[in-house]
Parts: structure tokens; sequence; C-alpha cells
């Protein structure tokens, strides 16, 4: 399995962030085919995402988005290409230029 990580800094706060979340949730279930949970915190919420093939989680808080995913064998060689397509989906959402992070 291949690793991924993005990180993404923000300024608008936990309940904005919140809404951002969810709504790259709502993407990726109706895109990507993905199963989503969300859970609520006190200071960060966790989103869970996993299909075949794909399965991680987007830890969001006040300040910063940070999703880790594992990639299957038969999606390591798009590795570049879900990570810039993921990325570019975030960074639409808080209305930034793509800068993917890569850890």
């Amino acid at each position: 399995m291949s690793d991924l990580h993005i990180q993404r800094d923000h300024q608008l706060g936990l309940p904005q962030a919140r809404e951002v979340a969810r709504a790259w949730a709502r993407k990726a279930e109706e895109k990507f085919d993905m199963e989503c949970s969300y859970e609520e915190g006190d200071t960060q919420d966790t989103l869970t995402f996993t299909r075949a093939g794909v399965s991680g989680t987007l830890v969001v808080d006040a300040q910063q988005f940070d999703m880790t995913a594992k990639l299957g064998f038969l999606f390591t060689a798009f590795k570049d290409r879900i990570e810039a397509e993921i990325g570019g989906q975030l960074d639409a959402l808080l209305g930034t230029p793509s800068t993917t992070s890569l850890a």
C-alpha cells in the first residue's frame, strides 16, 4: 500500500472548516463512490472515507486540514494524479491556489 498525505492551512475557524469538510465528503461520495462518515469533536473533527482500494481520514480543526490515505496496489500507479485531484478539490473549496504538500 502507498501512503498519501495532504495538509492545508486555513483561517476559517472550526465551524466553517466543518462546512468545507462536509462539502468535500459530498463530492467524494458522488464523484468517487466513497463511503464517508463524519465525527465532530470539541476542537477537531474526523472525516473517515473508504472504497475498494482506498481508505483514509481527514482531520479538521480551526487552522488546518490534515488528510492521510492508504492506496491499494491498483491505485499506487495513480498516486500523483489522485493527490493532485484531492488537493485541487480542497483548494477549490478553500478558495486558494493549489499547493499540494507531501509529507
